[in-house]
This record gives structure tokens, C-alpha cells and sequence, in this order.
């Protein structure tokens, strides 16, 4: 027997409904509050018309695909976040590195006496251990 606008819906169709909202505001389709305005309605609506309406300006998400879709995600991340982590390094490093180096010249310019370069020592074993970690680092695999 098909649904009816005027059948009776069940817990489960109502939370059906609230994981669809929940993805469309996850897809920015809806603001926080249009989603709790919605959600109070959802669990207050008796019928599959009541729900109908909630979600009839919003295309239709296949609940069952989501996981899929989740997991080709989770599988990319290890791989951007490495990548993302070693260029956020080598920036700090290149920072720190410069600031060390115009505080060095500002001594040596404004001293009578020759100054050791010793932004060399903040320098090279940070960016020996960065350089170690870039080149044989291993990507974290999760199965």
C-alpha cells in the first residue's frame, strides 16, 4: 500500500527526515536556525504530509549513500593532511628564520664589532630535521 499525505508516519520517518535536514545543512543548504525550526517540526508532525512539506523546497539525499562517500573522503585526508602539516613546518621555519636573520643584521648594523652569524644554529638543525622528514617521511596509511 502506497503512503498517503494523510497516513500516519512512524519514529523512523521522522528520523529519516532529520538526517536528510542534518545533511542539508552540512551542504549549506539551510542555516542552523531554519534546521532547528524544521527539526522542532519534524518531531512534532504526525502525518507524511506534515514531513512532505519540511523537506519540499530541498532536493532529495540519498541516506544510503552517505558512508560510501564518507569513507573515499577519509581515505584522501591522510595524504592532504601530511602535505598540509609540511608546508605549515617549512612556513614556521622560513618565519622564524627570517625574523632571526633581520634581528641579526640590525645587531651587526648598529655594532662596532663583527657579530657570529648565529641564526645559523636556529636554522640548520630545525631545517636538517625538516628536511629529513619531507624526504623519508612515510605517509600514514589507515586500512
Amino acid at each position: 500500500m502506497a503512503a498517503t499525505p494523510d497516513m500516519r508516519a512512524s519514529d523512523g520517518d521522522r528520523d529519516r527526515v532529520a538526517a536528510a535536514l542534518r545533511e542539508h545543512v552540512a551542504e549549506g543548504r539551510l542555516t542552523v536556525d531554519e534546521f532547528n525550526d524544521r527539526l522542532a517540526q519534524v518531531y512534532a508532525s504526525k502525518t507524511y504530509g506534515e514531513l512532505s512539506k519540511l523537506t519540499v523546497d530541498l532536493p532529495d539525499i540519498d541516506l544510503h549513500r552517505l558512508p560510501a562517500t564518507a569513507s573515499a573522503q577519509a581515505r584522501q585526508r591522510p595524504a592532504r593532511s601530511r602535505q598540509t602539516g609540511l608546508k605549515a613546518a617549512w612556513a614556521a621555519w622560513a618565519t622564524a628564520s627570517a625574523i632571526n636573520w633581520v634581528i641579526w643584521l640590525i645587531v651587526v648594523v648598529t655594532s662596532v664589532h663583527w657579530v657570529y652569524p648565529w641564526p645559523l644554529w636556529v636554522m640548520g638543525p630545525w631545517g636538517a630535521i625538516l628536511l629529513a622528514g619531507t624526504l623519508f617521511g612515510k605517509e600514514q596509511r589507515r586500512p
